[in-house]
């Protein structure tokens, strides 16, 4: 019974904000998805694609030539694509949020536009409807938009750091002291 009332909550801010809060409402779902994905990429995968990353440089037996100083820069290329291939798919859904915000104000000003040629400034409940649903896929829009924003640059923070911890994590030849002497490792 909750969820009915929920879908009938739903369906009825929809039909108040016209078709466009229907669209509104599939790119707030793809983009929810893409950041729930991103989230449970960085929380469970990442773990996994970084060790058989970092075991692919262990392995090597040179980690100080110019090649091996290629193979590791390749190793933290294939880890940030892994972690920003999606995030611009992410920021172009934050950005068409308002964008269609503003459809919908197109769209409700026009059918304030149809009551007034009809029936006159007169009809002030008509007018007022037609302000509403206009301003209702403006402030969806601006809603879901901050949402996203924040989300995307959470998780462009969240690969920064992951990508700069990979990094340090695939050491370059260090410098190991016997006996006074330096040899490098």
């Amino acid at each position: 019974m909750l969820v009915n009332d929920y879908l009938q909550r739903l369906q009825f801010f929809a039909d108040q904000g016209g078709p466009v809060i229907w669209l509104l409402l599939m790119v707030s779902c793809l983009m929810w998805t893409l950041i729930f994905e991103r989230l449970w990429f960085y929380r469970f995968t990442l773990r996994v694609s970084a060790r058989t990353l970092r075991r692919a440089w262990l392995q090597r037996p040179d980690r100080q030539s110019w090649k091996a100083h290629c193979v590791r820069r390749g190793l933290i290329a294939e880890l940030s694509l892994k972690l920003y291939s999606p995030l611009p798919i992410i920021k172009v859904l934050v950005l068409l949020c308002p964008l269609l915000g503003l459809l919908g104000t197109v769209t409700g000003m026009v059918a304030v536009f149809d009551v007034i040629a009809l029936h006159g400034a007169g009809d002030a409940q008509g007018v007022a409807r037609g302000v509403f649903r206009a301003t209702l896929p403006t402030m969806a829009g601006l809603v879901i938009a901050i949402s996203g924003l924040y989300m995307s640059a959470q998780l462009q923070r969240l690969a920064g750091r992951a990508l700069d911890r990979f990094a340090d994590s695939l050491q370059i030849g260090t410098v190991v002291r016997e006996g006074g002497a330096e040899r490098r490792a």
